[in-house]
């Protein structure tokens, strides 16, 4: 499993910023998972998507996020 998840929608303008953002600061490519068809996915991320999630931790990234906000929120991942 990839270490990172992106909850997202088809054709989601902000899914599309939420990916440029992380090609920034060359986040490997994080699994895209579509809430669109799933009810629980719709219910628990209807209206915060996109989400980046840490698959191991559970840790969670509501858009909007800037570059910036994504280098300290993975930062905060690296083992000291």
């Amino acid at each position: 499993m990839p270490p990172y998840l992106l909850y997202q929608r088809d054709d989601c303008h902000l899914c599309d910023l939420a990916l440029d953002v992380l090609a920034q600061v060359r986040l490997p490519e994080p699994e895209s998972v579509f809430i669109d068809d799933d009810a629980d996915l719709e219910a628990r991320y209807g209206m915060r998507v996109p989400v980046l999630r840490d698959a191991h931790t559970g840790e969670e990234l509501d858009w909007p996020f800037a570059a910036e906000a994504v280098r300290q929120w993975l930062a905060r991942r690296e083992p000291a």
